[in-house]
């Protein structure tokens, strides 16, 4: 399943190289390669609040960005999600900070990520691990402005 996976990564990344800053993609990039996301972006407090509940399926390798107007202190929970998720907690410059695996459906419990973090990446639940998302790993997003370690006029080595 790991190899499939791999597979999958390589060859989204392949094909979206040149939509690396699109609004709707987000490029994750650490010591295992990187990996391309197709996202929905959640930036305004009604589509924070909706997120991904009520969604029975996610494709592979897609998302939910929620992206904060500052650095603040987070916690999400899972009322009325359907599906397990990691949740990648994200820092302004794009450093993955902290990383929930497998949040439980349903579940009501917070689920803290931490000071400082302005952008979560939402993804199916165990993919992260299974594709050696680490925290420490950057995120490339519009999102992240001037202050992105992995700047939007940076060209992917893909």
């Amino acid at each position: 399943m790991r190899t499939t996976l791999l597979a999958i990564a390589i060859t989204t990344c392949a094909h979206a190289a040149t939509a690396a800053c699109a609004p709707d993609m987000v490029t994750v990039r650490g010591d295992f390669g990187q990996a391309h996301f197709h996202v929905s972006v959640a930036d305004d407090n009604a589509e924070r609040a909706q997120g991904l509940m009520f969604v029975e399926q996610m494709p592979l390798m897609s998302g939910m960005l929620f992206v904060y107007d500052h650095p603040q202190a987070v916690s999400f929970w899972m009322r009325n999600t359907l599906i397990p998720l990691d949740m990648l907690f994200v820092a302004p410059d794009g450093e993955i900070r902290a990383i929930h695996e497998n949040a439980i459906p349903l579940d009501t419990t917070p689920i803290p990520g931490g000071d400082g973090i302005q952008v979560v990446l939402e993804i199916n639940g165990g993919l992260s691990a299974r594709l050696g998302i680490a925290a420490g790993d950057v995120l490339q997003h519009p999102a992240f402005g001037t202050q992105a370690i992995l700047p939007c006029d940076e060209k992917s080595d893909d």
